[in-house]
């Protein structure tokens, strides 16, 4: 049994996706050797990212504010829904954020997002709610209302992952989208049956995107 203190904090990480009780009783002990100073700052950058990050009133992208008081709280946007250069009525829906940056990085996109935070396939139906399927409907009738322009949107990307959960939740938006006549689009066969984007390389990335379909 190791002492309370490091019980307690290797508990914690192992709360973490991929590290089990003995990897983190190692970053507990880790941690321990470590100098005051790198801890300090460990437990600093832990506080600020609940006290400055803010989720996009539009999309969900979790982004940092400069200051507690320089976002507006109400509708807060991230960098890309702000950007007046984008094009506001194309939109990418993408199962998490790291498949967001992902497509961002290709600088293939100028288009909006929307993170839907998860996939139908992955969840049991009890445990849909999970999924942002409501907020995905009310931002399409009115993207005014969180701080999107007033546009009607003209397509609708379903950047879905290639495995067997994306393909049931792509499938799931077409028929919500199918009543709303708006052109929905998916990604170029260029990505490999089975993988995830946020392991794609950005030529495939780019591609898939310029030969959707």
């Amino acid at each position: 049994m190791y002492p309370e203190p490091i019980q307690k904090l290797a508990s914690f990480f192992s709360r973490l996706p991929g590290i089990g009780p003995r990897m983190g009783a190692r970053l507990a002990f880790h941690l321990l050797k470590a100098p005051d100073q790198e801890v300090q700052e460990f437990g600093e950058a832990i506080l600020q990212l609940h006290k400055r990050m803010r989720l996009c009133a539009f999309c969900f992208n979790p982004f940092a504010s400069l200051s507690l008081d320089a976002v507006d709280l109400k509708n807060p946007l991230c960098s890309i829904c702000s950007d007046s250069a984008r094009t506001k009525d194309v939109l990418c829906i993408v199962e998490k954020e790291s498949d967001l940056e992902a497509l961002e990085a290709t600088r293939a996109y100028r288009g909006l997002y929307f993170i839907l935070g998860g996939t139908v396939g992955m969840l049991r139906k009890v445990d849909m709610k999970h999924l942002r399927m409501d907020e995905l409907k009310e931002r399409i009738a009115d993207p005014k209302t969180f701080g999107g322009a007033p546009v009607v949107f003209s397509e609708a990307i379903l950047a879905m992952n290639l495995t067997t959960e994306g393909e049931a939740t792509a499938l799931y938006l077409e028929r919500i989208f199918g009543p709303l006549n708006i052109k929905t689009t998916r990604l170029g066969r260029g990505l490999p049956v089975g993988g995830e984007l946020e392991y794609s390389d950005s030529e495939t990335l780019r591609q898939s995107l310029e030969n959707r379909r």
